[in-house]
This record gives structure tokens, C-alpha cells and sequence, in this order.
């Protein structure tokens, strides 16, 4: 997939520098995230949440779950065990103060590309708008299938490019001049803010991502586009 974009463009990799990036913006992440989709990230997520529940999971892996949002809406489903990783420690500390109510859940400080769970261990893996920030796609992919049970499924919510031409002008207007400008104001990182636009851009979506599934040895995958294609969530079998 070529050199990937990271955050900073410094010497180090792009995990460390993904992972320095969110502990910038931790503070400010769930209001600034709230905020630039006028509330819908929320949506995307409930409908994501019902798309799992059918398949009434037990055990449930939220990779990058940052503050937990997707795990926290995931204890609707009631399962015995959500357990939500991320690379981020100060994204970790927001999110388990966010967690109490919900015992069911347990959030850890872990890598991606290296789960530390063994082979077919949870009924269901979910992932919201963190594939683009792996620094090892595939590999990345190939971990969550591992760690699923046979016959399970893994749930990817990212975002996606429009394909209506109006719609893709307006969204990269915004994407790529008020986000950035609005984020580095309120978080003081510009650098993330501007990382973001751009690794949406960049990422493969649609029919480029189902063929990286594929090679990773999914099936029966599918792609349901939301919100005039803004995100997309993939479904994929083990």
C-alpha cells in the first residue's frame, strides 16, 4: 500500500505516531468527534450495534476503541464480555472513566497488528474509524480474523468517499478546510487535524478495501454505504 501518511512525519513509526497523536487530543476527542458530525457518529454506530446484535454475540472485541463509545453502545446487546484495545494510554483513561456503569466491559492498552488474545477467542470483532490508522492494513485485518471465532464475524465502520459529485464537493470542502482549522483551535494540534481528511482521502474504501478482506482471508463480506457514502460498514466472516 506504498509508504503510509502519518500524523507527524517524523522519524518515528507510524503506530507511535498515531498513538502520540491521540494522547494530544484525548481531552477534546469526544466533543470534538460529536461536534464535526453534528451528532452522527452516533447513528453510524447505532446501526452498526444492530447489524452485530444479529448475530447475538457472547464475547465481543472493540479494536481501537479509543474512548469506548462503540464498546459502551455495544452493552445493549448485553454480552458476557466486551473487551475494547487501543494503543492510546491517555484515550484509555477517558474511556474508563466513561465504562463504570458498565461492568461488562474492560478496556486494555493493546496493539492491532499483534492482539494478545488467542486464535478464535470472541464471537464478534468490531472496529469504528480506526482501520485507516493501522500502520499494517492487512496485517491488521488478518489479526481480527484470527482472533474471531469460525463462523464469526468482524464489523469495520470507517469512513468512505461519496461518490455523487455535489455531495463529494461539499464534504471535502468541509473535511479538508473547517475541520482542520475548527480542530486545531480547540485541541491545539493542528497536525491531527489535518492527518484525518487526509487519511480519508487516501484510504482504500468500497471495492479496494472487500478485496484487502478478501486477501485476508475473509467471505461473505458486505458493504452497506451510510449517509450518502460519508462511512461504510463491512461485514466480514470468518
Amino acid at each position: 500500500m506504498g509508504t503510509p501518511l502519518t500524523p507527524y512525519n517524523s522519524s518515528e513509526s507510524k503506530k507511535e505516531q498515531v498513538a502520540t497523536m491521540f494522547n494530544n487530543v484525548a481531552g477534546t476527542y469526544d466533543f470534538l468527534n460529536h461536534f464535526f458530525s453534528m451528532g452522527i457518529d452516533k447513528l453510524w454506530r447505532r446501526r452498526l450495534v444492530k447489524l452485530i446484535g444479529l448475530s447475538h454475540p457472547k464475547s465481543i472485541l472493540d479494536v481501537a476503541t479509543g474512548t469506548a463509545d462503540l464498546a459502551i453502545a455495544e452493552t445493549r446487546l448485553q454480552p458476557e464480555k466486551i473487551i475494547g484495545i487501543d494503543i492510546s494510554e491517555k484515550m484509555l483513561e477517558v474511556g474508563r472513566t466513561k465504562i463504570k456503569p458498565y461492568p461488562s466491559i474492560e478496556l486494555q492498552l493493546g496493539d492491532s497488528e499483534q492482539l494478545q488474545f488467542p486464535d478464535n477467542t470472541f464471537d464478534a470483532v468490531s472496529v469504528s474509524f480506526g482501520v485507516r490508522n493501522f500502520e499494517n492494513v492487512p496485517k491488521g485485518l488478518a489479526e481480527m480474523r484470527r482472533v474471531v471465532k469460525p463462523g464469526g464475524k468482524v464489523f469495520i465502520l470507517e469512513f468512505s468517499k461519496p461518490k455523487n459529485w455535489f455531495i463529494r464537493r461539499i464534504y471535502y470542502f468541509y473535511f479538508c478546510n473547517v475541520l482542520p482549522f475548527i480542530g486545531s483551535l480547540v485541541s491545539r494540534d493542528a497536525k491531527a487535524y489535518n492527518y484525518l481528511p487526509e487519511s480519508v482521502q487516501l484510504f482504500p474504501d468500497g471495492e479496494q478495501f472487500i478485496e484487502l478482506l478478501k486477501s485476508a482471508g475473509y467471505k461473505n463480506i458486505e458493504c452497506k454505504l451510510l449517509t450518502f457514502g460519508i462511512s461504510s460498514i463491512y461485514i466480514a466472516e470468518k
